[in-house]
């Protein structure tokens, strides 16, 4: 069986860290959101993918390419207008046979769950209960079938929502030639299964116990948290003397863990990084290839993307940094406010206590530089020796 994933949308929410780069392919445990997803279709015996890519799909392509590295077969399908899932999936019709999986790329779900999806005969989706329903779609059921599909409403009539995993046969197609265009100016899948339903064609669906959605760039921080508890203890570099491990650190080819260095796993770190000497890294931590973490930082619960520089003297608390950035010495990063209250961004409740900032790519700072807590930092960003930055800061910004 086919999988189709569907990975060509930006991901606006994701700004600063999708203005170069698409949604699916933000890293989380150092690997890409969409990587994690295929090894776990792999496991659940998929083999055939075709990705259907847009924006910025050049960079699923160079990483992924044919498929080989995984040992499974990859296709590629460029959307070049983001017209909504229908549309997508439209794409594919002449290359599926009657039944094939269809994945959102940028969730994450496990192979025991996806096994349930395969095993069902008809069209199915996958649903889990969400405490928040907010910018997710709603499902009603009846039975072991669908009722109703709801997209984003403001009461929603259950907690049950759309997983983005589901069984297609070639009976979707006919509904997606008749889909009309959505208020939002695109084509949705959920208003085609929605024409199914009322048209009495019916609708299965299972219940999945491990899901992970990502919209907003401080899921990202909730995600490589539950990712990184199941990782394995390896070491491909060198470790200096006096360096202390404690828990599971995975250490890529070539990175050099210097004297002194304190580590507290789950850390994930890349190839060819430079750690130490005299750094303290705490737990849920990935740090990218090519990185330099250097004296006297401390890092805790963090995304560094890599060719980061973190060199002298700096803190960094659940926050994700992109690629290609410098940080001065002294540079450091708020993530708790005074009044212990939870943080908003851009006016978004992020429900979390702690949070640092989302730094884009190739921002550098000057000597003693401070971010505030749940800041928004646009890529190619200046903050001078002792300059503060706080709130949303647009992409090419000076601040001194």
């Amino acid at each position: 069986m086919k999988a189709v994933i569907l990975a060509a949308g930006e991901g606006k929410r994701m700004h600063p860290l999708t203005y170069t780069r698409p949604k699916v392919m933000l890293p989380i445990a150092n690997k890409p959101i969409v990587e994690h997803l295929l090894i776990e279709l792999k496991k659940a015996g998929i083999k055939d993918f075709t990705f259907i890519v847009g924006y910025h799909g050049e960079t699923i392509r160079g990483h992924f390419g044919n498929g080989a590295r995984w040992s499974v077969r990859i296709e590629y399908i460029t959307q070049r207008k983001q017209l909504g899932t229908a549309h997508a999936l439209k794409l594919v019709q002449r290359h599926v046979e009657d039944k094939f999986v269809l994945a959102n790329g940028d969730i994450l779900v496990r192979a025991a769950d996806i096994e349930k999806v395969l095993a069902e005969d008809n069209i199915t989706l996958s649903l889990t209960e969400a405490a928040d329903t907010r910018d997710l779609g709603v499902v009603e059921v009846a039975g072991d079938k669908i009722g109703a599909i709801y997209e984003k409403v403001a009461k929603p009539p259950s907690n049950l929502v759309n997983a983005g995993v589901y069984l297609m046969t070639a009976e979707i197609f006919p509904a997606i030639d008749r889909t009309r265009e959505s208020p939002r100016g695109e084509y949705e899948l959920t208003d085609s299964l929605q024409m199914m339903l009322s048209e009495g064609y019916a609708i299965s669906w299972v219940k999945i116990d491990h899901w992970l959605d990502v919209s907003y760039p401080w899921d990202l921080l909730e995600a490589n948290e539950s990712l990184m508890a199941g990782i394995e203890e390896q070491n491909l570099g060198a470790i200096e003397e006096n360096v202390v491990i404690k828990g599971p650190v995975s250490i890529g080819k070539g990175t050099v863990l210097r004297s002194n260095s304190y580590l507290i796993g789950p850390v994930a770190i890349g190839e060819n990084c430079e750690v130490g000497p005299n750094c303290y890294i705490r737990p849920s931590t990935a740090i990218g290839d090519n990185c330099h973490v250097g004296s006297a930082v401390e890092i805790k619960n963090s995304i560094i993307m890599q060719d980061s520089k973190i060199p002298h003297h700096n803190y960094i608390g659940d926050s994700i940094i992109g690629e290609g950035c410098n940080f001065g010495a002294g540079t450091k990063i708020a993530n708790l406010r005074l009044d212990g209250k939870d943080i908003a961004v851009a006016n978004i409740d992020t429900k979390r206590r702690k949070l640092g900032a989302i730094v884009g790519d190739s921002v550098q700072t000057g000597i003693n530089a401070n971010i505030n807590v749940g800041s928004l930092i646009g890529d190619h960003t200046y903050i001078g020796p002792g300059a503060m930055a706080s709130g949303v800061v647009l992409p090419n910004s000076k601040i001194f």
